[in-house]
């Protein structure tokens, strides 16, 4: 009867079919060492990317540059991770007495795949955990460093317009356009004084007696508190800018406003109305595209960072196949 070695292509020895193809604890072995080990170095490499980023311009590490040590750090994670986690899952299973070489390469192989996919199903486990939180926290500090306060301070005004457009006179001036609005009432130094008052009058300067105006149209401003005044004439911006274009009668109504409380003609009063309301509304508009443009960059840098996530993950699988075939191999000599 002929007589089968270890190398022959034909089955195994007697007494070994019932030995299972998959060493389960060598896996998990494995993957126990991949998992604590992508631990540690995701956790160092977040310490030194925040302690490579600042808040103060011309300081730090550029966006450019933290996204290309984000990169090459994670894939340097997953070749060492995966590395090690593969060889232990080759080298701590049993041996297969009496199987072809190319079926032990075949299994050494699989045993390496399988060591990565559960340290990868470990680590997600615990990211999404508290180690998670640390991570996130962490890494959204440094987005927020590295967007700059462009978009902070565009959130801001648009809670301040939400503030202006419900008229409460504590929050008038939480608005975006409050500095627009203040600008329509200054005061210049050749004007007319205000009317009697106006409570935009310097505290403490003597009553100057009244000139003579021209008889009031019907359509003149009533007399009102600066705040409410500053309220309306907000309310009457932000409309304006929803829509597009500041009506006529805003602009004859405002400028009214103005003219009653600076003393400059109304002529003048409307011209300073629209091209304040001009200021304003490209100041906006400005804010706007700076948001969007945040907004993109953020859509690209999430884009790109999977891409290049899903092939640090490919190259760890790759490498733990392949570590896995040489701890196999050295097991066997």
């Amino acid at each position: 009867m002929a007589q089968y070695g270890v190398n022959s292509p034909v089955g195994v020895i007697e007494g070994s079919t019932s030995q299972s193809g998959v060493s389960w604890g060598a896996i998990f072995a494995g993957a126990a060492g991949a998992a604590s080990l992508s631990l540690i170095l995701l956790l160092l490499g977040t310490g030194l990317g925040m302690s490579s980023i600042s808040p103060w311009a011309s300081q730090g590490a550029s966006a450019t540059a933290i996204g290309v040590a984000t990169i090459l750090w994670l894939t340097f994670t997953q070749i060492a991770a995966s590395g090690m986690g593969g060889y232990l899952a080759g080298r701590l299973r049993t041996k297969w007495a009496g199987v072809h070489t190319d079926e032990v390469y075949f299994r050494d192989t699989a045993h390496g795949f399988l060591a990565w996919s559960v340290a990868t199903l470990l680590t997600a486990a615990l990211l999404s955990s508290v180690v998670g939180s640390i991570i996130g926290a962490g890494a959204q500090a440094g987005a927020t460093v590295a967007g700059g306060a462009a978009t902070a301070a565009t959130a801001a005004g648009a809670a301040g317009a939400g503030a202006a457009a419900t008229g409460s006179s504590s929050d008038a001036g939480a608005g975006p356009t409050s500095y627009f609005i203040d600008s329509l009432f200054r005061r210049d130094a050749a004007a007319a004084p205000a009317v009697p008052g106006d409570a935009t009058a310097a505290p403490g300067a003597p009553a100057t007696p009244a000139t003579p105006a021209a008889p009031a149209t019907p359509a003149t401003a009533p007399d009102r508190p600066a705040a409410a005044t500053n309220a309306e004439v907000s309310r009457i911006f932000l409309n304006s800018i929803r829509i597009g274009a500041l009506p006529p009668e805003d602009a004859r109504y405002v400028g009214q406003v103005v003219a009653q409380r600076t003393g400059l003609s109304q002529q003048d009063a409307e011209k300073r109305v629209n091209d304040t309301y001009a200021k304003a509304q490209a100041a906006l508009k400005d804010a706007q595209a700076k948001a969007k443009e945040a907004a993109d960059a953020a859509r690209k840098a999430s884009a790109y960072g999977s891409l290049w996530l899903v092939i640090s993950m490919l190259i760890g699988a790759f490498v733990a196949s392949f570590a896995a075939t040489y701890g196999g191999r050295r097991r066997d000599l």
